[in-house]
């Protein structure tokens, strides 16, 4: 490893993403080699050159790489003091081998809505916890490098569809503490993942996965009240541990699941 470089690489254990990498490097430059997944690039500091089937492409920040699989690419700070990086890489039949060429002839969006769409997913995988999040958002980015690979990105028409999102609440409901995964709903459903998402959020003011967890702190709420402990209560109502129901229930109520439960049974 170059001197001060810092590494973090895990497998996220969401489907379709093999890998996640964030890195800082002051001083490395990667020779030329090929992945068997699509790698999807932001930088968050410095400016990256690489060399991708023998073309000259740049990275700043304001962009995103798409790398195809088994294409030969390399890559190397611009600048003196390097770059940092965030790198998701995902399983070949995410986005499918007929639309490699397109990446190779256009491997960098400019797309504001993309790259915080990365971003965000960057933020849910590092907390390993939401996985209906995760999904979620992996499928609007999908959709939308998709588009970018056929060149008819659009903004999604503002179509509402309250059977679908109808569907998708009753399926929520019914699997409030062990989740449900949006591929399966989408199955279940009889719609794409992403119409699904966006469906449900149109119909009801917020995504599949925020409603979820409001009715998981509802959930913990009834237990609290019912005298049970919160280390208790977090498995039961579909959080994944203690500190996990903690974030949220405080996020929501403005206090810890503890002082919640001791202040049951007090009039105002």
């Amino acid at each position: 490893m170059s001197a001060g470089a810092e590494v973090r690489a895990w497998r996220p254990g969401l489907t379709g993403v093999v890998e996640v990498l964030h890195a800082h490097f002051p001083s490395h430059a990667y020779p030329s080699h090929t992945h068997d997944a699509w790698t999807i690039l932001i930088v968050d500091e410095g400016v990256v050159r690489y060399d991708l089937d023998r073309h000259e492409h740049g990275l700043a920040q304001s962009k995103v790489s798409l790398l195809p699989p088994h294409v030969p690419h390399d890559g190397r700070s611009v600048l003196p003091q390097g770059f940092r990086k965030r790198v998701l890489y995902l399983a070949p039949d995410r986005l499918g081998d007929g639309l490699i060429g397109a990446a190779v002839d256009q491997p960098e969006y400019a797309d504001p809505l993309l790259r915080h769409r990365i971003h965000q997913l960057h933020g849910v995988l590092s907390d390993g916890q939401e996985h209906l999040e995760a999904q979620s958002r992996l499928t609007l980015i999908e959709e939308r490098l998709s588009q970018h690979l056929r060149h008819d990105v659009v903004t999604p028409p503002d179509r509402r569809d309250a059977g679908v999102a109808a569907r998708l609440r009753e399926l929520l409901d019914a699997h409030v503490t062990e989740g449900i995964t949006l591929e399966d709903a989408a199955k279940l459903v009889h719609a794409h993942p992403a119409h699904l998402v966006r469906a449900f959020t149109r119909e009801y003011g917020m995504p599949p996965h925020r409603y979820l967890t409001g009715r998981r702190v509802d959930l913990a709420r009834r237990y609290l009240l019912d005298g049970l402990p919160a280390g208790d209560v977090a498995p039961l109502s579909g959080f994944y541990d203690q500190s996990h129901l903690n974030r949220h229930f405080r996020k929501m109520l403005g206090v810890t699941p503890t002082s919640f439960r001791r202040s049951a049974g007090r009039p105002s």
